[in-house]
């Protein structure tokens, strides 16, 4: 099975198949109404995606009742892992109350209050949907208020559903003026800040790449653009959609470098759809409709009773400095636990990331930007994850395709360790067609 990597591939895709016929009928039936059987792309994956009966702690359960760990974390947003009983609790009060009530609920000015007093930059905040939603309000806000239409991005980057800078973005990206900058390359970046900055509106930066694959910026690269921001009057962006799990106060509190604007989203919401976006007084001000002249913000469920209720909970009973340091910690010995064994078995792997965050890449060298990744080497990539994908499922481990983990604090170390002895059995077992 291992002559080729299409044997390889063939050999566990015939596996996946013939073990999965629930989640494969399941795929059948919704590509009658979906275009591909799904309505989030990122979820998707060939032959077809495992469709999921239910989740508890750690574990994720098929329709064909196979179990797994799980590594993915619903990218980033399920940091209490699943069903948490105090989660749970908290949505069960709300829904006895009554949940689309068409006013202030009870939840909101405590969760902003809390959001507040954790995130250095935040001294304003405004709910909304996801982190997407919070990426356009902050752009859109930066823009209005400086009267200036050029945006500065990251090759590599992902700020949401229409904010792809990956390979040259994507046809539904917003049409706004980008000016696309090498990530964690001061120099090159601050070429181009002094190229635009009369018409730089905004820099909008990931203190780590979530989705570019777990690549921290360097703390040098993040206090050059605060530098460059203050200078020429540019609203520094700072999307912690992923990244503000990594301390009480976001990667700016442990890093010591605060943005004018900070976007927030995924697990903030206790598991539900939540996104929030906010800042410096004079620039949130603008949203207050007791001032004249404010600007309108809307969204009907941007305050939703169950989002607000577990979002609060979460934040405030189960968030704590503590618990993200454990976690931190189990992502760490992870990350470690890969690099040692890519080194012990001489095969190209490496771990990035940055606390409870990693990504697996099929690379010899440090990654540190996309920059670093050679174009030439995609497909072959793409299958050898897709390979590594397939052989941990049937080990019961469940990570993204792309090698994207996210961590929950429901994980025990035992099952750190198991997921390195799958690792490891894939590198012996694939080692040939790794060095090929």
């Amino acid at each position: 099975m291992n002559a080729s990597l299409d044997a390889a591939l063939n050999e566990a895709e015939s596996r996946f198949i013939a073990a999965n016929p629930a989640s494969a009928s399941r795929h059948a039936v919704a590509r009658n109404a979906m275009p591909g059987g799904n309505t989030r792309t990122v979820l998707h994956y060939d032959p077809f995606p495992l469709c999921w009966a239910r989740g508890e702690g750690t574990v994720l359960e098929d329709l064909d009742g196979h179990r797994y760990v799980d590594f993915l974390g619903e990218y980033s947003a399920g940091f209490y892992g699943h069903s948490h009983p105090l989660i749970l609790d908290a949505i069960r009060a709300a829904l006895a109350n009554g949940i689309v009530l068409g006013g202030p609920n009870r939840y909101e000015a405590e969760l902003a209050g809390l959001l507040k007093r954790r995130f250095p930059s935040l001294q304003k905040v405004r709910f909304c949907n996801s982190g997407t939603e919070a990426n356009l309000f902050a752009l859109q806000t930066a823009r209005a208020v400086s009267r200036r239409n050029k945006v500065m991005v990251f090759g590599g980057a992902y700020h949401g559903g229409v904010f792809y800078f990956r390979s040259g973005g994507m046809p539904l990206n917003l049409p706004l003026d980008w000016v696309i900058a090498p990530y964690n390359d001061i120099e090159a970046s601050l070429a181009l800040i002094r190229q635009h900055r009369t018409d730089l509106a905004a820099i909008l930066v990931e203190p780590m790449q979530g989705s570019g694959g777990c690549l921290p910026a360097d703390p040098a690269f993040l206090l050059a653009l605060r530098q460059a921001c203050t200078e020429n009057d540019i609203i520094l962006i700072f999307d912690e959609v992923m990244t503000s799990r990594l301390s009480s106060g976001g990667l700016q509190a442990s890093l010591g470098v605060t943005p004018d604007m900070t976007t927030l989203g995924k697990y903030l919401g206790g598991g539900l759809s939540f996104g929030a976006f906010g800042g410096r007084s004079d620039l949130m001000q603008h949203f207050d409709p007791e001032q004249p002249d404010s600007w309108p913000h809307a969204g009907t469920f941007n305050n939703n009773v169950l989002s607000m209720a577990a979002g609060l909970t979460g934040l405030r009973d189960l968030c704590t400095p503590e618990t993200i340091a454990t976690l931190n910690d189990k992502g760490e010995a992870l990350r470690q636990g890969v690099n040692a064994l890519a080194a012990r078995h001489g095969v190209p792997m490496v771990a990035t990331g940055c606390g409870s965050f990693a990504n697996l890449h099929f690379s010899d060298h440090p990654i540190r930007s996309a920059a670093d990744i050679d174009p030439a080497g995609e497909a072959r990539r793409k299958l050898l994850h897709k390979l590594l994908h397939l052989d941990l499922m049937a080990a019961g481990q469940f990570l993204a395709r792309r090698g994207y983990i996210a961590l929950n604090i429901a994980m025990v170390d035992e099952e750190i360790t198991g997921f390195l002895a799958a690792i490891e059995e894939f590198m012996v077992t694939r080692r040939a067609l790794l060095l090929t």
